[in-house]
């Protein structure tokens, strides 16, 4: 017996944070599925470096650059996706912002506030716009990326820690409010993963040997180790799973 629990052929994702690391990952894997990924990130060159490679390789996707920081930004992506495709089945909020890697003491006022414009207020009004498509259409999925800092405090990422907290909270808050409107959301909790977004962390060789002792497995993720737990929440699969947040760190938090 075959099973379609994973096709998501016909289906429009968005997946910010895409041009490279985890996004890109998923992006691939879910263009890999049938979806058509509309690729997302501050930098179009590296949105279209994806989506171009995703379209060489058989899948649909387009590039649209977008800052997550910035409402107005935010504003243009979803007037296009809702005057291009007028629908939208699946978003994964990714894109995220790290700027300061030091102790909470030292946390600077720009440094704070870039952090909380992008991983807080530009994922709840990228899941707010998402939501009004998916209402209109009566369903939809949502995917938040947060971290395992948010159980477990990063060493010297303070203020990263504290703002990917809140996403576990805010997709329990969307999956309470939405999830009678037939939208689902979730998050996705990487541990330790090869990305240059977590490039502080593989360049202090005392942290990251601290980090992989603890760590069952005792290695790192890639990224490709991510995207399937994303699919399988925008999935059918996942079609009564609401308000979860699946932990994919190799035993870390144990």
């Amino acid at each position: 017996m075959t099973t379609k629990l994973f096709d998501l052929t016909g289906r429009i994702a968005l997946v910010s944070g895409a041009s490279r690391g985890i996004g890109e990952a998923i992006a691939r894997l879910l263009a890999e599925q049938g979806a058509h990924v509309i690729v997302s990130s501050r930098k179009l060159d590296g949105c279209t470096s994806v989506a171009d490679s995703i379209c060489a390789s058989g899948g649909s996707a387009e590039a649209f650059a977008c800052n997550v920081g910035d409402m107005g930004a935010i504003q243009a992506l979803f007037e296009h996706i809702h005057g291009a495709h007028g629908r939208l089945d699946i978003c994964v909020n990714n894109g995220a912002a790290n700027p300061y890697f030091g102790h909470v003491l030292d946390t600077d006022l720009a440094a704070f506030q870039k952090t909380v414009d992008v991983n807080i207020r530009g994922y709840f009004f990228m899941s707010v716009e998402a939501g009004k498509l998916m209402r209109e259409q009566g369903s939809g999925a949502i995917v938040n990326t947060a971290s395992v800092n948010a159980l477990q405090p990063g060493p010297m990422q303070g203020i990263y820690s504290i703002t990917k907290a809140a996403v576990v909270n805010m997709t329990k808050v969307f999956a309470k409010e939405c999830g009678g409107l037939g939208i689902r959301c979730n998050a996705l909790l990487p541990g330790l993963t090869k990305t240059k977004f977590a490039g502080a962390l593989f360049s202090n060789d005392e942290i990251y040997q601290t980090a992989i002792e603890k760590i069952p497995m005792q290695r790192h993720a890639d990224p490709e180790e991510m995207a399937g737990a994303v699919l399988y929440l925008v999935s059918d699969a996942s079609s009564y799973t609401n308000g979860e947040c699946i932990v994919v760190d190799g035993g870390l938090t144990l």
